[in-house]
């Protein structure tokens, strides 16, 4: 990091760059804000998580095979990483920069004007922050992060971010559970829950339940508590942290969205259809694969294989062609826009919402914990409201929902229930949005084929991986690799295998 004390992010900036709804009508100047109030500032703070998600979640998805390249041997694909490049390092600019010590600038004005919601706000998304951002990168720097007058950095290790995760929700929640004067003022700033404080605080208890249940593969996992952070947090799709955006044109428009154009290169993969065309789940076909995937232009659900060219790529106007994810077949394209032919679907929408944390994942995360701990009466009914709860958040119809459900695809007892079930239907329920959690799960469970049934990693992995999966994305090259080399070279960051270490959430020490 460049001075991450000058790294103060311009509301101007953030505001220019943001994709939330209504945003440019917080100030009567919104291009020059005066203030650095929290009102100005949250908007763009809450754009920045996105745009963090989303960049990045471009190469997590390519991991975790959520989607593939439409050319061969792409270096995602095979788990590499792009040398000498700021790719896959969005989150960590986001971190340090586009969030960074905005989040101070609103506690300072929260606590000389008793605006308490948006202190506990602010740290609630701090502590987002730091959960996500660890998770895919690793060591970061901590203790020093915002310390004024430096140019290079100390990295700390995971389990004291971790740590941090855990100190600073429990400081958001001591705020957004105090009285003050300002209190009440948190809805003209806050475009995903309006000012609910209430909100906030399942906001809060949700992420405590990913730092919680992230470490399942230690003895110091503990079920209990992560079960008891999912009765705190969402209790129904309202309460999801949805972040909006209006798609009147690329300037707020989502970044997943035809408009941007951002996704053209990728194709839905193998995969992610199988979870979903019957393969998986005895010969069911789920109600929501037309909904979140494209057939090609013969009428069947098709995915790329990662790391291979789409057989059927050529001819152009082939009618096996894989589509392309927004709901177009690429021989459609031909000497026209996207933007022409398309308004998107499921999340590729120009004006969808971008989930952050859901109901259903929260859910997901009951039910394994559940299961972990043994009892699976409870791991059942949350592996059922979960999938309930992702297929209304879809769209699907009632009595397709109620038909899925008692289908032979959903487990109808806890006897009966596999961590594979609830793991593989927890993929399809993040699918495009929680592509970084996904690979979180991934990860813990070693790419296991038992537990993601069907899943194989690319028979050729990058040269450089010496035959092992990707575990971290290396720090955001042009403030670390630039600026911050040293300190990289005590974690091994300049080896060409790099991005292979395991996470010490994921171990078992």
């Amino acid at each position: 990091m460049k001075k991450v004390s000058s790294y103060i992010f311009l509301a101007a900036t953030a505001l220019m760059m943001s994709s939330c709804q209504d945003y440019l009508n917080i100030n009567e100047d919104p291009s020059n804000p005066q203030v650095a109030e929290g009102y100005a500032l949250l908007p763009p703070i809450v754009s920045q998580m996105v745009r963090g998600e989303q960049f990045d979640g471009r190469y997590a998805g390519q991991y975790s095979q959520v989607w593939a390249s439409s050319a061969a041997a792409n270096t995602w694909d095979l788990h590499s990483y792009a040398s000498g490049s700021d790719a896959g390092g969005e989150k960590w600019r986001s971190h340090y920069w586009s969030i960074g010590q905005n989040i101070d600038l609103i506690v300072a004005d929260g606590v000389a004007k008793q605006k308490w919601d948006y202190v506990g706000a602010a740290k609630a998304i701090r502590a987002w922050s730091w959960q996500s951002t660890t998770d895919w990168h690793c060591e970061m720097v901590l203790k020093q992060a915002f310390e004024p007058n430096r140019y290079v950095f100390d990295y700390d290790s995971q389990d004291l971010i971790y740590e941090e995760v855990r100190r600073l929700s429990q400081e958001a929640l001591d705020n957004l559970n105090k009285t003050g004067d300002g209190v009440g003022s948190l809805v003209r700033g806050d475009k995903v829950y309006g000012g609910n404080v209430d909100k906030w605080k399942k906001f809060v208890y949700a992420n405590l339940a990913r730092n919680a249940n992230h470490i399942s593969n230690k003895s110091s996992y503990n079920p209990d508590k992560v079960i008891e952070y999912c009765d705190k947090a969402m209790s129904s799709n309202a309460d999801n942290f949805m972040v909006p955006h209006r798609g009147s044109s690329t300037a707020d428009a989502n970044f997943f969205g035809p408009l941007r154009d951002n996704m053209q290169s990728y194709r839905q993969t193998d995969f992610s259809i199988s979870l979903l065309d019957g393969r998986v789940f005895n010969g069911v076909v789920d109600p929501r694969l037309p909904l979140m995937f494209t057939a090609c232009v013969d009428g069947v659900y098709r995915g790329v294989t990662p790391g291979s060219v789409d057989p059927n790529a050529t001819p152009v106007d082939n009618p096996k062609r894989v589509p392309i994810l927004w709901g177009v077949a690429p021989s459609a394209l031909v000497g026209k826009s996207p933007v022409d032919v398309t308004k998107g679907k499921y999340i590729y929408k120009d004006d969808a919402a971008f989930p952050i944390i859901t109901y259903a994942e929260i859910q997901f995360i009951k039910a394994e914990a559940a299961f972990k701990k043994g009892d699976k009466t409870t791991a059942l009914a949350a592996y059922k409201n979960a999938i309930s709860a992702h297929m209304d958040f879809v769209g699907v119809s009632a009595t397709d929902k109620a038909t899925f459900l008692a289908s032979k695809a959903v487990k109808q007892t806890g006897a009966d229930l596999t961590l594979s079930d609830i793991m593989c239907q927890k993929f399809i329920a993040l699918y495009a949005h929680g592509n970084v959690e996904t690979w979180v799960d991934l990860r813990r469970y070693k790419y296991d084929a038992n537990i993601y049934t069907g899943f194989a990693l690319p028979r050729t992995l990058a040269t450089d991986n010496n035959g092992k999966p990707a575990q971290r994305v290396r720090p955001r090259y042009n403030s670390e690799y630039v600026w911050n080399r040293a300190s990289l070279d005590k974690l091994g960051g300049n080896n060409p295998d790099y991005h292979t270490y395991e996470q010490w959430f994921t171990k078992t020490e």
